[in-house]
Order: C-alpha cells, then sequence, then structure tokens
C-alpha cells in the first residue's frame, strides 16, 4: 500500500493519458480523508496535486467518483486499470429512478457506504457514457444478481468482481475448441437438404 503525505491511499484509477484519481486514509490528520488527481510518469511514478480533504469515507467515495466521472465525460478518457486497497468497494448505478426510501438494497450485513443523488433533476450519463443514471450507492460487499434485478441497479464497469479479460485475450480463448477452416477441395462431411 503506497502511503502519500501520511495518507495511505486506498484505490486508484488511472486513465489511458497517465492522469488519474486517487483516495487515501490518514486517521491521525484533521481531516482523514483526501482525494487527489495525479499524473503517472513514464516509469510509474506519480505527481499527486489537487487535493481535497474531507472527514468522512462516504464524502472521500462520492467526490473520488464524481472526479473519475467528470474527467471521463470531459476527455472521453478509457480507464486504464483500477486498483483497490484493503477497503475496497462497489458501486451500484440506480437507473430508474432518483435513489431513496426503499429503492435499494439495505441489508444488516452490507449497509451502503454512502448514497448518491446527482444534482441534476434528470439522469446523467456515468461509465464512460453506456448508462444513464440518476444517482449512486457504494457498497464494501458485492451485490447478489438477485438484489441488482429486485431493485433494478447496474455495476459500475470498474468493480472488483466485474474485472474482464482484455478484447485479444477474449478473442484468442474464442477461437480455442473450434474446427480449423477446411480446404476448398475438401469434402464436406454433411449432406445438403438435396442428398437427405
Amino acid at each position: 500500500m503506497e502511503i502519500v503525505q501520511g495518507y495511505a491511499v486506498l484505490k486508484t484509477t488511472t486513465f489511458d493519458s497517465g492522469h488519474g484519481f486517487a483516495l487515501g486514509h490518514n486517521p491521525g490528520a484533521p481531516d482523514p480523508f483526501v482525494t487527489w488527481q495525479f499524473t503517472e510518469g513514464e516509469k510509474g511514478q506519480r505527481d499527486y496535486y489537487w487535493g481535497r480533504y474531507g472527514n468522512s469515507l462516504e464524502w472521500a467515495q462520492r467526490d473520488f467518483d464524481r472526479r473519475v466521472d467528470d474527467y471521463q465525460y470531459l476527455y472521453h478518457a478509457a480507464v486504464k486499470n483500477t486498483e483497490l486497497g484493503p477497503e475496497g468497494v462497489y458501486r451500484y448505478y440506480s437507473t430508474q429512478r432518483p435513489v431513496d426510501i426503499g429503492t435499494y438494497p439495505k441489508s444488516p450485513d452490507n449497509p451502503p457506504l454512502s448514497i448518491v443523488n446527482y444534482d441534476d433533476d434528470r439522469r446523467r450519463p456515468v461509465a464512460n457514457g453506456r448508462l444513464m443514471a440518476w444517482g449512486e450507492l457504494t457498497y464494501a460487499k458485492p451485490l447478489t444478481e438477485k438484489q441488482m434485478e429486485d431493485y433494478e441497479m447496474k455495476p459500475a464497469p470498474g468493480n472488483p468482481d466485474r474485472a474482464r479479460p482484455s478484447i485479444t485475450a477474449r478473442l484468442k480463448d474464442g477461437t480455442r475448441g473450434q474446427e480449423p477452416p477446411k480446404e476448398p477441395g475438401q469434402k464436406r462431411s454433411h449432406k445438403n437438404h438435396e442428398e437427405r
């Protein structure tokens, strides 16, 4: 875990452009939570700047998520990777209605860490423009498929349980087990409709 100015970095998101955002925690600081923007150098070193400090994890997570979404929206940037510390969170979007009483899962063993209704009176683009949402919630553990279906929630693409292999790896896996193409002069092994 990286330590920056006394804050342990809990979560980072890096874009293809080399820019990114980080969320940090220092329980002994007057403002124990922080979000920074950073620039990643060629050798992987990071220069942190534009810190925003607050006193709750909910505020920090909300600020981090908004900064990531705003950067994606403004610069059409693709997420290169998201790294989670030991306290990684799972984010879900409310795509059908603003978040209110009875509109989200609230189990005793996995209560929401933060609830955010977007300021506008309309949905806004999230997840790199792939979804339109009224608000978002974060959880310490993933929701079940049934919970997502019952409350019409959509998971954020960067959630730890949603990691997908690269398109190259998926294409390679998809071609395994397929028959090699036949030579043009090779006889077919099946009958056509006239031969049946």
